[in-house]
C-alpha cells in the first residue's frame, strides 16, 4: 500500500507523520532534525513512501539533500501555501504533530505547491553573497554610527570617499585624547571589516571571472560582476522556467491583482520571491537608466517608461524587462543585443 509523510521541522525536533492512501494515520514520532534520523523512520519494512513533504525552511536544503540520497521522493513545499492549506482544516491547536498530520495529507491528495530547491553549487554562492552583504552592511553602519557620534561633539565628518573616512575622523578628534580613545577602536574594526570585505569580493570576482554564463550576462548595461552572480545563483536552473517571462513574476516584480465581484484593481508589485534579487536587479535597473550612456532599445523602452510614469515605477520595469533577458540568454547561449540606434535622438 502507498504511503505519504508529512514533516514538520524545527530547529531541534521534527515530527513525522505517515498515512495511508486512505488518509489513515499509520505511524507518528518525533525525532531529531537530522536526515540519519528521518531516513530509518520513512524506510522501515512495510512503509512504501510515495511522498514526503517538509515545508521551506533554514534546514529544508539539508534534510532534502539527505532524504533525496537516501532514495526518498521528498518534496518541499512553498511555505505561504502550506500556511494557507494548513489554516483551511480548521485545526483548532496549531502544534507540531498536527501540522506534520496536515502535511501528511496535503501529500496524499497532491494538495501542494513544490519549491525548487538549490542545487549545493548555488547554495555556496548564495552565502559568498551573503557573507559579503553582512560585511559591507555592518560597515555602513559602524560609518554611519561615528558620524552621529562626533556630530554631537559639534565635529562633521562630510562627505567623504571610503578611502579618506578613516583619516577624516582621525583629523576631527585630533587633540581631544579621550574621544580619539573612544572613536580609535570603531575604525580598527572598520579598518578590518574592509579587509574581510575584500577578500569575499575577490573570491567573488574570481568566481565570475571563470564563469561563461557571468562574463555573458555582463554584456548587458548596468549587469555587473554581483548582478550577474547573483541571478545565476538565484535561479540555478534555467530550464525550470518554462517561458522566459515567468521569472519577472518569480522575483515579485509584476503587479498584484485583486478581483472580487465588482471590484477589480491592479496593485503595486507583489514583492514574492528573493528580495536579494530583486533588490540586485532594481539596482541594475537604475544604473541602465541613469549612467549607462550607449544608447540600446531597451533603456529607450524604459526612459518612455519614465516620461509617463515616473522614473521609479520605471526603473522596476526595466528591472523585470532585465530579469527576462537574461533568463533568455542563459537559455539561448546568445549576448545582449544592443539593437540599431535610432533616425533621430
Amino acid at each position: 500500500m502507498s504511503h505519504y509523510a508529512g514533516l514538520d521541522v524545527s530547529v531541534r525536533h521534527t515530527s513525522i507523520c505517515i498515512v495511508d492512501a486512505c488518509g489513515k494515520i499509520v505511524r507518528e514520532t518525533r525525532v531529531s532534525s537530522d536526515p540519519a534520523a528521518i531516513v530509518p523512520i520513512l524506510t522501515v519494512p512495510g512503509i512504501d513512501c510515495r511522498r514526503v513533504g517538509l515545508e521551506a525552511g533554514p534546514l529544508c536544503q539539508w534534510l532534502f539533500s539527505g532524504l533525496a540520497e537516501a532514495g526518498l521522493p521528498v518534496i518541499c513545499v512553498e511555505t505561504r501555501h502550506m500556511k494557507a492549506a494548513l489554516a483551511a482544516a480548521a485545526q483548532v491547536n496549531k502544534t507540531d504533530r498536527n501540522d506534520a498530520r496536515g502535511i501528511a495529507q496535503m501529500m496524499r491528495v497532491g494538495l501542494y505547491r513544490p519549491v525548487h530547491v538549490k542545487t549545493v553549487a548555488s547554495q555556496e554562492k548564495r552565502t559568498l553573497l551573503a557573507a559579503r552583504k553582512l560585511l559591507q552592511g555592518q560597515n555602513r553602519a559602524i560609518e554611519n554610527d561615528l558620524r552621529g557620534l562626533l556630530r554631537s561633539f559639534g565635529l562633521k565628518v562630510g562627505p567623504t570617499s571610503a578611502g579618506s573616512f578613516d583619516a577624516r575622523v582621525r583629523q576631527l578628534v585630533d587633540g581631544l585624547p579621550r574621544l580619539t580613545a573612544i572613536i580609535r577602536p570603531l575604525l580598527e574594526a572598520r579598518a578590518a571589516l574592509r579587509t574581510q570585505f575584500a577578500v569575499l569580493h575577490r573570491l567573488l570576482l574570481d568566481l565570475v571571472r571563470d564563469d561563461p554564463v557571468c562574463r555573458r550576462f555582463m554584456t548587458v548595461p548596468g549587469v555587473g560582476a554581483v548582478v550577474a552572480i547573483t541571478f545565476q545563483a538565484t535561479v540555478d536552473i534555467p530550464q525550470r522556467f518554462a517561458r522566459s517571462k515567468a521569472v519577472g513574476a518569480h522575483f515579485g516584480l509584476t503587479p498584484k491583482a485583486f478581483s472580487s465581484g465588482e471590484t477589480d484593481y491592479t496593485g503595486r508589485i507583489s514583492r514574492c520571491g528573493d528580495a536579494l534579487m530583486r533588490a540586485t536587479l532594481y539596482e541594475a535597473a537604475h544604473t541602465l537608466l541613469t549612467h549607462t550612456h550607449r544608447w540600446c532599445s531597451l533603456k529607450a523602452w524604459g526612459v518612455r517608461v519614465a516620461q509617463r510614469r515616473g522614473l521609479q515605477k520605471a526603473t522596476v520595469a526595466v528591472a523585470r524587462k532585465l530579469a527576462i533577458i537574461l533568463h533568455r540568454m542563459w537559455i539561448d547561449e546568445t549576448e545582449f543585443r544592443w539593437g540599431a540606434a535610432p533616425a533621430a535622438v
